[in-house]
Protein backbone atom coordinates (compact mmCIF):
# COMPACT_ATOMS: atom_id res chain seq x y z
CA UNK A 1 0.00 0.00 0.00
CA UNK A 2 1.31 3.43 -0.98
CA UNK A 3 0.73 6.20 1.59
CA UNK A 4 1.25 9.97 1.40
CA UNK A 5 1.88 11.57 4.81
CA UNK A 6 1.47 15.31 5.34
CA UNK A 7 0.61 17.55 8.30
CA UNK A 8 0.58 21.07 9.74
CA UNK A 9 -1.06 22.96 6.89
CA UNK A 10 -2.09 25.78 9.27
CA UNK A 11 -4.59 27.18 6.77
CA UNK A 12 -5.40 30.80 7.62
CA UNK A 13 -1.92 31.43 9.02
CA UNK A 14 -0.74 35.05 9.35
CA UNK A 15 3.04 35.62 9.45
CA UNK A 16 4.22 39.10 10.38
CA UNK A 17 0.80 40.54 9.40
CA UNK A 18 0.88 38.76 6.01
CA UNK A 19 -1.95 36.34 5.19
CA UNK A 20 -0.42 33.12 3.83
CA UNK A 21 -3.57 31.64 2.25
CA UNK A 22 -2.49 32.42 -1.32
CA UNK A 23 0.90 30.77 -0.75
CA UNK A 24 -0.80 27.79 0.92
CA UNK A 25 -3.15 27.36 -2.05
CA UNK A 26 -0.17 27.35 -4.41
CA UNK A 27 1.61 24.70 -2.33
CA UNK A 28 -1.49 22.51 -1.99
CA UNK A 29 -1.98 22.63 -5.75
CA UNK A 30 1.59 21.33 -6.13
CA UNK A 31 0.78 18.57 -3.64
CA UNK A 32 -2.31 17.58 -5.65
CA UNK A 33 -0.08 17.34 -8.73
CA UNK A 34 2.14 14.94 -6.76
CA UNK A 35 -0.90 12.89 -5.78
CA UNK A 36 -2.01 12.67 -9.40
CA UNK A 37 1.46 11.52 -10.43
CA UNK A 38 2.20 9.10 -7.56
CA UNK A 39 -1.35 7.71 -7.13
CA UNK A 40 -1.14 6.84 -3.41
CA UNK A 41 -3.76 4.52 -1.96
CA UNK A 42 -4.40 6.83 1.00
CA UNK A 43 -3.52 10.36 2.16
CA UNK A 44 -2.77 11.07 5.83
CA UNK A 45 -3.08 14.56 7.35
CA UNK A 46 -1.65 14.46 10.90
CA UNK A 47 -3.28 17.51 12.45
CA UNK A 48 -3.32 21.33 12.41
CA UNK A 49 -5.32 21.62 9.22
CA UNK A 50 -6.21 25.15 10.36
CA UNK A 51 -4.10 27.67 12.23
CA UNK A 52 -6.78 28.67 14.72
CA UNK A 53 -10.08 27.46 16.09
CA UNK A 54 -12.14 29.97 14.05
CA UNK A 55 -10.41 30.07 10.65
CA UNK A 56 -11.17 32.74 8.03
CA UNK A 57 -13.62 31.78 5.29
CA UNK A 58 -10.82 31.73 2.69
CA UNK A 59 -9.08 28.98 4.67
CA UNK A 60 -12.31 26.97 4.99
CA UNK A 61 -12.95 27.29 1.25
CA UNK A 62 -9.39 26.19 0.46
CA UNK A 63 -9.63 23.10 2.69
CA UNK A 64 -13.00 22.22 1.17
CA UNK A 65 -11.58 22.49 -2.36
CA UNK A 66 -8.50 20.39 -1.64
CA UNK A 67 -10.31 17.61 0.24
CA UNK A 68 -13.06 17.49 -2.39
CA UNK A 69 -10.45 17.11 -5.15
CA UNK A 70 -8.63 14.28 -3.38
CA UNK A 71 -11.67 12.34 -2.19
CA UNK A 72 -14.28 12.98 -4.87
CA UNK A 73 -12.29 13.54 -8.04
CA UNK A 74 -9.20 11.38 -7.40
CA UNK A 75 -11.12 8.79 -5.33
CA UNK A 76 -8.35 8.52 -2.71
CA UNK A 77 -9.29 8.05 0.98
CA UNK A 78 -8.14 10.79 3.37
CA UNK A 79 -7.39 10.05 7.03
CA UNK A 80 -7.05 13.17 9.21
CA UNK A 81 -6.86 14.09 12.89
CA UNK A 82 -7.23 17.44 14.60
CA UNK A 83 -4.19 19.21 16.04
CA UNK A 84 -3.76 21.62 18.91
CA UNK A 85 -4.60 24.57 16.62
CA UNK A 86 -7.86 23.04 15.36
CA UNK A 87 -11.26 23.31 17.01
CA UNK A 88 -12.39 19.71 17.66
CA UNK A 89 -16.08 20.65 17.52
CA UNK A 90 -15.89 22.64 14.29
CA UNK A 91 -13.66 20.14 12.50
CA UNK A 92 -15.94 17.30 13.64
CA UNK A 93 -18.95 18.80 11.87
CA UNK A 94 -20.22 16.43 9.17
CA UNK A 95 -17.54 13.82 9.87
CA UNK A 96 -20.08 10.97 10.07
CA UNK A 97 -21.46 11.88 6.65
CA UNK A 98 -18.00 12.33 5.14
CA UNK A 99 -17.04 8.74 6.02
CA UNK A 100 -19.28 7.47 3.22
CA UNK A 101 -17.04 9.43 0.83
CA UNK A 102 -13.84 7.96 2.33
CA UNK A 103 -13.00 11.14 4.27
CA UNK A 104 -12.19 10.11 7.85
CA UNK A 105 -11.65 12.92 10.38
CA UNK A 106 -11.17 12.20 14.09
CA UNK A 107 -11.20 15.13 16.51
CA UNK A 108 -12.00 13.56 19.88
CA UNK A 109 -11.47 10.39 21.91
CA UNK A 110 -14.79 8.63 21.50
CA UNK A 111 -16.41 5.24 21.04
CA UNK A 112 -13.99 2.34 21.17
CA UNK A 113 -11.17 4.20 19.37
CA UNK A 114 -11.85 1.84 16.48
CA UNK A 115 -9.33 2.05 13.61
CA UNK A 116 -10.06 2.67 9.95
CA UNK A 117 -9.13 -0.56 8.18
CA UNK A 118 -8.08 -0.53 4.53
CA UNK A 119 -6.97 -3.51 2.45
CA UNK A 120 -4.25 -4.29 -0.07
CA UNK A 121 -3.18 -7.56 -1.66
CA UNK A 122 -1.58 -8.65 1.63
CA UNK A 123 -4.68 -8.10 3.74
CA UNK A 124 -5.77 -5.42 6.24
CA UNK A 125 -3.86 -2.37 7.46
CA UNK A 126 -5.36 -0.76 10.57
CA UNK A 127 -5.07 3.03 10.80
CA UNK A 128 -5.48 4.42 14.33
CA UNK A 129 -6.59 8.07 14.21
CA UNK A 130 -5.74 9.71 17.54
CA UNK A 131 -6.33 13.48 17.63
CA UNK A 132 -4.38 15.91 19.76
CA UNK A 133 -5.46 15.45 23.36
CA UNK A 134 -4.84 17.13 26.66
CA UNK A 135 -4.34 14.90 29.72
CA UNK A 136 -7.81 16.00 30.85
CA UNK A 137 -9.33 14.58 27.66
CA UNK A 138 -7.78 11.15 28.27
CA UNK A 139 -8.63 11.34 31.97
CA UNK A 140 -12.30 11.82 31.13
CA UNK A 141 -12.38 9.18 28.39
CA UNK A 142 -10.69 6.44 30.43
CA UNK A 143 -12.22 7.55 33.76
CA UNK A 144 -8.74 7.45 35.27
CA UNK A 145 -7.70 10.28 37.61
CA UNK A 146 -4.08 9.10 37.55
CA UNK A 147 -3.64 10.48 34.01
CA UNK A 148 -1.93 13.81 34.67
CA UNK A 149 0.52 14.15 31.77
CA UNK A 150 0.70 13.74 28.01
CA UNK A 151 2.90 10.68 28.53
CA UNK A 152 0.31 8.97 30.75
CA UNK A 153 -2.47 9.91 28.32
CA UNK A 154 -0.66 8.34 25.39
CA UNK A 155 0.26 5.27 27.46
CA UNK A 156 -3.44 4.75 28.14
CA UNK A 157 -4.31 5.07 24.44
CA UNK A 158 -1.57 2.69 23.28
CA UNK A 159 -2.45 0.13 25.99
CA UNK A 160 -6.09 0.31 24.90
CA UNK A 161 -5.13 -0.31 21.25
CA UNK A 162 -2.74 -3.16 22.04
CA UNK A 163 -5.29 -4.94 24.23
CA UNK A 164 -7.98 -4.83 21.56
CA UNK A 165 -5.93 -5.73 18.47
CA UNK A 166 -3.48 -8.31 17.22
CA UNK A 167 -0.31 -6.22 16.91
CA UNK A 168 1.27 -8.90 14.71
CA UNK A 169 -0.88 -7.44 11.94
CA UNK A 170 0.01 -4.15 10.26
CA UNK A 171 -0.92 -1.04 12.23
CA UNK A 172 -0.36 2.64 11.42
CA UNK A 173 -0.66 5.27 14.13
CA UNK A 174 -1.74 8.80 13.13
CA UNK A 175 -1.28 11.43 15.83
CA UNK A 176 -0.44 15.02 16.72
CA UNK A 177 1.96 15.16 19.65
CA UNK A 178 5.41 16.16 20.85
CA UNK A 179 7.79 13.19 21.01
CA UNK A 180 10.91 13.52 23.14
CA UNK A 181 13.92 13.96 20.88
CA UNK A 182 12.08 15.87 18.16
CA UNK A 183 13.52 19.18 16.94
CA UNK A 184 11.17 22.16 17.18
CA UNK A 185 11.18 25.68 15.77
CA UNK A 186 9.67 29.02 16.79
CA UNK A 187 6.40 28.63 14.87
CA UNK A 188 5.13 25.64 16.85
CA UNK A 189 2.86 26.70 19.67
CA UNK A 190 3.88 24.96 22.87
CA UNK A 191 1.58 22.18 23.98
CA UNK A 192 0.00 22.53 27.39
CA UNK A 193 2.28 21.59 30.25
CA UNK A 194 -0.33 21.96 32.98
CA UNK A 195 0.08 18.99 35.27
CA UNK A 196 3.23 17.68 33.62
CA UNK A 197 5.63 17.60 30.70
CA UNK A 198 4.21 17.63 27.13
CA UNK A 199 6.84 15.17 25.90
CA UNK A 200 6.00 11.59 24.96
CA UNK A 201 8.41 8.66 24.83
CA UNK A 202 8.79 7.35 21.27
CA UNK A 203 9.26 3.84 22.68
CA UNK A 204 5.50 3.59 23.16
CA UNK A 205 5.07 3.11 19.40
CA UNK A 206 7.41 0.15 18.88
CA UNK A 207 4.61 -2.19 17.78
CA UNK A 208 3.36 -0.01 14.92
CA UNK A 209 4.45 -0.47 11.32
CA UNK A 210 4.50 3.30 10.84
CA UNK A 211 3.80 6.34 13.02
CA UNK A 212 2.59 9.40 11.07
CA UNK A 213 2.98 12.48 13.23
CA UNK A 214 2.16 16.16 13.11
CA UNK A 215 3.11 19.15 15.30
CA UNK A 216 6.84 19.66 14.68
CA UNK A 217 7.41 21.65 11.49
CA UNK A 218 10.75 20.18 10.46
CA UNK A 219 10.56 16.87 8.54
CA UNK A 220 12.33 14.33 10.75
CA UNK A 221 12.51 10.87 12.23
CA UNK A 222 12.39 10.33 16.00
CA UNK A 223 14.56 7.43 17.26
CA UNK A 224 13.34 5.15 14.45
CA UNK A 225 12.88 5.39 10.68
CA UNK A 226 9.24 4.39 11.03
CA UNK A 227 8.37 7.20 13.47
CA UNK A 228 8.20 10.43 11.46
CA UNK A 229 7.04 14.00 11.36
CA UNK A 230 6.21 15.02 7.80
CA UNK A 231 6.81 18.69 8.62
CA UNK A 232 4.68 21.71 7.79
CA UNK A 233 3.32 22.73 4.40
CA UNK A 234 5.28 26.01 4.35
CA UNK A 235 7.93 27.84 6.34
CA UNK A 236 6.01 29.75 9.00
CA UNK A 237 8.86 31.50 10.79
CA UNK A 238 12.40 32.59 9.98
CA UNK A 239 13.69 29.89 12.34
CA UNK A 240 12.58 27.49 9.56
CA UNK A 241 14.42 29.37 6.80
CA UNK A 242 16.98 26.58 6.28
CA UNK A 243 14.48 23.74 6.38
CA UNK A 244 13.47 21.79 3.27
CA UNK A 245 9.72 21.24 3.21
CA UNK A 246 8.31 18.02 1.79
CA UNK A 247 5.65 15.35 2.04
CA UNK A 248 6.54 11.76 2.90
CA UNK A 249 5.66 8.98 0.48
CA UNK A 250 5.99 5.43 1.77
CA UNK A 251 5.01 1.91 0.83
CA UNK A 252 3.99 -0.83 3.23
CA UNK A 253 4.24 -4.46 2.18
CA UNK A 254 3.32 -7.54 4.17
CA UNK A 255 6.35 -7.05 6.45
CA UNK A 256 6.02 -3.30 7.12
CA UNK A 257 7.46 -0.14 5.64
CA UNK A 258 9.79 -0.99 2.76
CA UNK A 259 10.34 2.30 0.96
CA UNK A 260 10.31 6.02 1.83
CA UNK A 261 10.64 9.05 -0.39
CA UNK A 262 10.57 12.75 0.37
CA UNK A 263 8.74 14.71 -2.29
CA UNK A 264 10.01 18.31 -2.05
CA UNK A 265 7.57 21.19 -1.80
CA UNK A 266 8.92 24.30 -3.54
CA UNK A 267 7.05 27.49 -2.57
CA UNK A 268 6.26 30.35 -4.89
CA UNK A 269 7.96 32.70 -2.42
CA UNK A 270 10.63 31.33 -0.11
CA UNK A 271 11.42 32.62 3.39
CA UNK A 272 15.02 33.81 3.81
CA UNK A 273 17.31 35.46 6.36
CA UNK A 274 19.63 37.82 4.49
CA UNK A 275 22.64 39.71 5.88
CA UNK A 276 24.35 42.51 4.01
CA UNK A 277 25.15 46.17 3.71
CA UNK A 278 22.38 48.58 2.78
CA UNK A 279 23.95 49.78 -0.49
CA UNK A 280 24.67 46.21 -1.65
CA UNK A 281 21.09 45.16 -1.02
CA UNK A 282 19.70 48.28 -2.68
CA UNK A 283 21.79 47.58 -5.78
CA UNK A 284 20.53 43.99 -5.91
CA UNK A 285 23.99 42.43 -5.66
CA UNK A 286 22.62 39.57 -3.54
CA UNK A 287 21.41 36.63 -5.61
CA UNK A 288 17.91 35.57 -4.52
CA UNK A 289 14.40 36.18 -5.85
CA UNK A 290 13.26 39.69 -4.93
CA UNK A 291 9.70 38.48 -4.23
CA UNK A 292 10.79 36.17 -1.37
CA UNK A 293 9.76 36.82 2.23
CA UNK A 294 12.80 38.36 3.86
CA UNK A 295 14.30 38.96 7.25
CA UNK A 296 17.09 41.43 6.51
CA UNK A 297 19.96 42.06 8.91
CA UNK A 298 21.86 45.21 8.02
CA UNK A 299 25.58 45.24 8.80
CA UNK A 300 26.01 49.04 8.49
CA UNK A 301 27.34 51.00 11.47
CA UNK A 302 26.24 54.51 10.53
CA UNK A 303 22.87 56.22 10.45
CA UNK A 304 20.44 55.23 7.67
CA UNK A 305 17.46 57.26 6.48
CA UNK A 306 14.27 55.23 5.93
CA UNK A 307 16.02 51.93 5.11
CA UNK A 308 12.77 49.94 5.14
CA UNK A 309 10.99 52.25 2.71
CA UNK A 310 13.90 52.26 0.27
CA UNK A 311 14.56 48.53 0.43
CA UNK A 312 10.86 47.68 -0.06
CA UNK A 313 10.95 49.32 -3.48
CA UNK A 314 13.22 46.45 -4.54
CA UNK A 315 12.08 43.77 -2.08
CA UNK A 316 8.31 44.18 -1.56
CA UNK A 317 7.99 41.29 0.92
CA UNK A 318 10.39 42.32 3.66
CA UNK A 319 8.78 41.06 6.87
CA UNK A 320 11.52 42.04 9.30
CA UNK A 321 14.42 44.49 9.24
CA UNK A 322 17.05 44.83 11.95
CA UNK A 323 20.50 46.21 12.52
CA UNK A 324 22.96 43.47 13.36
CA UNK A 325 24.01 43.69 17.01
CA UNK A 326 27.76 44.10 17.21
CA UNK A 327 28.04 42.86 20.76
CA UNK A 328 27.93 39.09 20.21
CA UNK A 329 27.87 38.37 23.95
CA UNK A 330 24.75 40.51 24.37
CA UNK A 331 23.16 38.66 21.47
CA UNK A 332 24.04 35.29 23.01
CA UNK A 333 22.60 36.29 26.40
CA UNK A 334 19.34 37.43 24.80
CA UNK A 335 19.13 34.19 22.83
CA UNK A 336 19.67 32.11 25.97
CA UNK A 337 16.90 34.00 27.77
CA UNK A 338 14.51 33.37 24.89
CA UNK A 339 15.35 29.67 24.86
CA UNK A 340 14.77 29.41 28.61
CA UNK A 341 11.32 31.01 28.29
CA UNK A 342 10.41 28.76 25.35
CA UNK A 343 10.86 25.74 27.62
CA UNK A 344 8.50 27.14 30.29
CA UNK A 345 4.86 26.18 30.59
CA UNK A 346 2.15 28.84 30.69
CA UNK A 347 2.02 28.50 34.45
CA UNK A 348 5.79 28.77 34.86
CA UNK A 349 5.84 31.93 32.76
CA UNK A 350 3.18 33.46 35.02
CA UNK A 351 5.08 32.37 38.15
CA UNK A 352 8.21 34.11 36.84
CA UNK A 353 6.22 37.27 36.07
CA UNK A 354 4.54 37.15 39.51
CA UNK A 355 7.90 36.89 41.27
CA UNK A 356 9.34 39.79 39.26
CA UNK A 357 6.35 41.99 40.15
CA UNK A 358 5.78 40.95 43.78
CA UNK A 359 9.28 39.99 44.84
CA UNK A 360 8.07 36.66 46.24
CA UNK A 361 7.00 33.25 45.01
CA UNK A 362 3.34 32.76 44.09
CA UNK A 363 1.30 31.02 46.85
CA UNK A 364 0.16 27.48 46.11
CA UNK A 365 -3.53 28.46 46.22
CA UNK A 366 -3.04 31.12 43.56
CA UNK A 367 -0.92 28.74 41.51
CA UNK A 368 -3.83 26.28 41.40
CA UNK A 369 -6.20 29.08 40.41
CA UNK A 370 -3.82 30.03 37.61
CA UNK A 371 -3.73 26.43 36.37
CA UNK A 372 -7.52 26.42 36.15
CA UNK A 373 -7.63 29.76 34.31
CA UNK A 374 -5.01 28.66 31.77
CA UNK A 375 -6.84 25.37 31.14
CA UNK A 376 -10.13 27.24 30.69
CA UNK A 377 -8.58 29.66 28.19
CA UNK A 378 -7.01 26.79 26.22
CA UNK A 379 -10.34 24.97 26.08
CA UNK A 380 -12.05 28.16 24.84
CA UNK A 381 -9.31 28.66 22.20
CA UNK A 382 -9.90 25.14 20.85
CA UNK A 383 -13.65 25.77 20.71
CA UNK A 384 -14.64 23.39 23.49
Amino acid sequence: MKILHTADWHLGKIVNSVHMTEDQAYMLDRMIEMIRAEKPDVVIIAGDLYDRSVPPKEAVELLNRVLTTIVTELKIPVLAVSGNHDSPDRLDFGSSIFRSQQLFIETKLKGGLDPVTLYDEHGPIHFHLIPYMEPADARAYFQDDSIQSHQKAMEAVITHIEKRHDMEERHVFIGHAFLAGGMESESEERLSMIGGSPYIDAGLFKNFSYVALGHLHQPQRVTDDNIRYSGSLLKYSFSEANQKKSVTLLEIDKDGVVDRQYLPLTPRRDMRVVEGYFDELLEGSKEFPEEDYLHIRLLDDGQLVDPMGKLRKRYPNILRLERQVLNSQMQLNDLNKIREKQKMSHTELFETFYKEMKGEAIPESRREQMNQVVQLLMDQERGK
